[in-house]
């Protein structure tokens, strides 16, 4: 086997064991279940493992590479109209393809997959283009920040109520595994054309940006479907005799799956084979490079969304649902809580996000400190998250404040913390969120008899908005450091000169 498809296992298998040791744990002292429903649980946590790292090398092999070359080569061109048009057409097919995008789409029960997907895909390739334009003509993001979430907070009042939380939860899954590496690396591939100090810090900021325009275009979604008149029910988990039944229930969903990937995939191989014919961007050895790293993504994702749909996700909705109804119900907070300072571990693009961070930034800023900010908030978080699900407590008391916080301390961090930390929610709020973390939530609200749309759904949100504020309480501690050093030492900078950030401008 491939010795870098090994370390991706290893790393998936690192990440995905703590959710399902906390399961283990969970099903002998507190939920009893059947041994059939525990083989398929572990079933789908393998599929889950392996096809996690299969996927993680495939994107590296090609959609960053896919990225940077876009991004590079728009900038040699200097055609405005250009640009425009691929930074949309780039972001939407690559948004299709996104996995956690079509997780989420099937809970929404009200709303056709194909309406939300489509529409969050366009919003992705909207924002692109504006994130894009951002770095070209040298925006500041922190302005963009608060003038798109004025208006995101304006729209929201106009939107159903009931539908609120869903748009949330799409801006967070919406930047993934799929459309993180792509969408970073074409930011490093625009950024790393220019020649001035600020090119760096400006490569962070389009995840940011592109979690924003779904948010919008689901809320516009939201005026013309009605998702209370859905019906949600307990996702029932197969029922299995033999370890035999356990792989013929894979099997029997095995082929819808890779139909909805292969389709998804399409777009973005077109985009790939239309680039190279018109850029000549690759050569030989590059391009067979590529092709295997799509084969990998493609086989991947199979695997991934199969394990996750039939293993995975039914035993969230199942522990949710159990502990929500028994008398012990308030341990949904704690259990919660641990299980979200795990699970961002699990998160594909947040190991994107931190190699980027780390390279940008030449080891300024390890990803060791970010993964720790990123746990300590996504933990507080689900807490926050399952008291909402037990008491009903409208989002609005948590995201306001928390975006108002998050937008204030802009105003007194780095640039590059800004963009660090508005990054970091998109990629926190990924695949094993919508997989596990929202169907314990409607698993649980369905037991306490609570509105599911209006409760349940926004712990993605939560989850994605945890980390704007916790990074840039780390970069508000790091610049006081710094100041210390510097009054210590009287030099006028406390570090290199290849550092990023000057104490001047801070």
């Amino acid at each position: 086997m491939n010795e870098k498809l090994k370390e991706k296992i290893r790393e998936s298998l690192a990440s995905v064991l703590p959710i399902t040791c906390i399961v283990l744990v969970l099903s002998i002292f507190l939920v009893p279940m059947e041994t059939g429903t525990l083989l398929v649980f572990l079933a789908g946590a393998l599929l889950l493992i392996v096809g996690m790292g299969f996927f993680q090398l495939g994107a590296e092999m090609s959609m960053t590479s896919l990225g940077q070359g876009v991004g590079g080569q728009l900038f040699k061109s200097r055609n405005l109209a250009l640009i425009i048009v691929v930074s949309f057409f780039m972001g939407t097919f690559i948004t299709i393809a996104e996995p956690d995008l079509q997780v989420l789409a099937n809970q929404v029960a009200s709303i056709p997959n194909s309406a939300i997907i489509w529409s969050v895909a366009v919003g992705v390739g909207i924002f692109t283009v504006i994130a894009v334009l951002r770095i070209l003509f040298k925006i500041r993001l922190s302005v963009l920040l608060l003038g798109f979430y004025i208006l995101l907070f304006l729209l929201s009042f106009i939107a159903p109520d009931d539908f609120v939380a869903v748009a949330f939860d799409a801006g967070g899954v919406t930047t993934g595994p799929m459309t993180v590496p792509f969408i970073m690396a074409l930011g490093v591939g625009l950024s790393s054309s220019r020649t001035d100090k600020d090119g760096a810090s400006d490569s962070f900021g389009l995840v940011a940006l592109c979690s924003i325009g779904p948010i919008l275009m689901v809320m516009l979604l939201g005026i013309f479907y009605h998702p209370t008149d859905a019906v949600y029910s307990e996702a029932l988990v197969p029922q299995v005799s033999t370890t035999r039944d356990v792989v013929d229930i894979f099997l029997k969903e095995l082929p819808t799956y890779t139909r909805e990937v292969v389709m998804s995939m399409l777009p973005v191989l077109a985009v790939f084979v239309l680039f190279q014919l018109l850029a000549r961007k690759y050569n030989r050895h590059q391009l067979l490079r590529m092709a295997v790293g799509f084969v990998y993504t493609i086989v991947g994702l199979i695997m991934f969304l199969t394990g996750v749909n039939v293993g995975f996700a039914p035993v969230g909705n199942l522990l949710g649902g159990e502990i929500a109804g028994s008398s012990l119900k308030w341990l949904l907070i704690p259990i919660g809580m641990l299980i979200g300072y795990y699970i961002v571990k699990a998160e594909p693009a947040v190991q994107v996000l931190n190699n980027q961070v780390e390279d940008i930034t030449n080891g300024m800023i390890s990803g060791k400190s970010i993964n720790l900010c990123l746990s300590i908030g996504v933990s507080c978080a689900v807490g926050l998250a399952m008291l909402r699900v037990l008491t009903g407590l409208n989002i609005y008391w948590i995201i306001i404040p928390g975006y108002i916080a998050a937008l204030v301390m802009t105003k007194f961090v780095p640039s590059i913390f800004v963009g660090i930390a508005f990054d970091s929610g998109g990629v926190a709020s990924g695949p094993m969120t919508s997989t596990f973390l929202l169907p314990l939530a409607i698993g649980s609200c369905i037991a306490v008899g609570g509105n599911v749309i209006t409760d349940a759904f926004g712990v993605v949100a939560l989850v994605a908005l945890a980390p704007l504020i916790a990074i840039q309480i780390n970069g508000i501690i790091y610049v006081h450091k710094l100041h210390k050093a510097k009054r210590t030492a009287e030099a006028p900078m406390a570090y290199d000169d290849d550092s990023i950030i000057d104490l001047e401008e801070v």
